[in-house]
């Protein structure tokens, strides 16, 4: 009789437990890649922000033109092949990646940059 009381609550657990798993396995949302256009430039150099040199893309701001908005770039900061390009000076380009926001900093994730000739 205990080994039937023992059975019944292991299976009335599992039930409970099994729309918890489900949820936890819906499918990821699509990421979407966002097209950016600005002033890339290095966070260290010529923004003064970080030890390191790392990438950012300056964008005006779509509704207020003198508000400038900065995507910090989730690359390899200076070993980017694109960084020795814009570590002394900014260059206008062209980003694509996944963009997101964390404690109020944009970033952009998967990054492929094109400059404007």
């Amino acid at each position: 009789m205990v080994r039937n009381l023992f059975v019944a609550l292991v299976a009335a657990f599992a039930l409970t437990l099994a729309p918890v798993v489900a949820e936890d396995k819906k499918p990821a949302e699509a990421v979407k890649a966002t097209k950016l256009e600005g002033s890339l430039v290095c966070s260290k150099c010529k923004l003064s922000e970080t030890e390191e040199c790392g990438n950012v893309l300056i964008v005006k701001d779509a509704k207020d033109e003198k508000k400038e908005i900065k995507y910090y770039l989730v690359d390899k900061g200076a070993k980017a092949a694109y960084h020795g390009k814009i570590c002394k000076g900014p260059k206008d380009a062209t980003v694509t990646g996944v963009v997101s926001e964390k404690d109020g900093k944009m970033s952009i994730a998967d990054a492929k940059v094109e400059f404007k000739k």
